[in-house]
């Protein structure tokens, strides 16, 4: 049996994207908690250049980046494919999850920023959103008609984000402004509740961790 080591954090988006691939493809893994304020040898060792998780260790051999270890996994395993078969949807898949990489991380600072940089990041925030709301038109995934590469890699749309609404009061995808984008998120959830974490732990950690914020 493969020796394989994962090390992440339980609320981490990046760290489930990851284990979300392992539970696709049915394999065996340990996972490692790490302290990101006090970074283990073994995280420093196995990603030199970031420092930071995820990592996936495999028969110790060490991949870093969230999607490209779930590519490497995607590669590696037998079990169903995560990635299109076809070439034009691969692509379109990549083009998606590097949207995704570019872009979400202001839905995050919309929120915890204040005053006009906060207002500035939301409008870019809306500009995103608007963008994968159109995209969802019509569609029950980003590409083709499974679930797939590019949907791991939204995951932090699908509940952290709902999380960090809840935790902030800062309300950005409505049924009313995003109808196609709230529709599925929440399909999102309740199809895939058996790879994500628990939603009131995340939002216990967030609350504490912004008290202030929290309602």
């Amino acid at each position: 049996m493969a020796d394989v080591k994962l090390l992440g954090l339980w609320y981490s988006p990046f760290s489930h994207r990851v284990e979300w691939a392992l539970k696709i493809k049915g394999v065996q893994y340990e996972f490692i908690e790490q302290d990101l304020q006090n970074k283990s040898p073994l995280l420093l060792e196995s990603n030199p250049i970031h420092k930071k998780i995820p990592v996936l260790i495999h028969n110790g051999k060490c991949i870093c980046e969230s999607m490209v270890i779930v590519e490497y996994i995607d590669e590696t395993f037998e079990g169903p494919s995560i990635l299109p078969k076809n070439p034009y949807d691969r692509a379109l898949a990549r083009f998606w999850v590097k949207f995704l990489e570019d872009q979400v991380a202001a839905a995050g600072k919309s929120i915890f920023l204040k005053g006009e940089e906060q207002e500035k990041e939301k409008k870019e925030a809306c500009e995103m959103l608007k963008i994968l709301e159109n995209e969802l038109k019509d569609k029950k995934y980003f590409v083709g008609d499974k679930f797939g590469f590019a949907d791991i890699a939204a995951n932090v749309l699908a509940i952290w984000l709902g999380v960090f609404e809840e935790t902030s009061g800062v309300a950005l995808v409505t049924s009313e402004n995003f109808p196609n984008l709230y529709a599925w998120r929440n399909e999102y959830c309740n199809q895939n509740k058996e790879y994500l974490p628990s939603r009131d732990e995340l939002l216990a950690h967030f609350q504490a961790l912004f008290p202030a914020k929290a309602k």
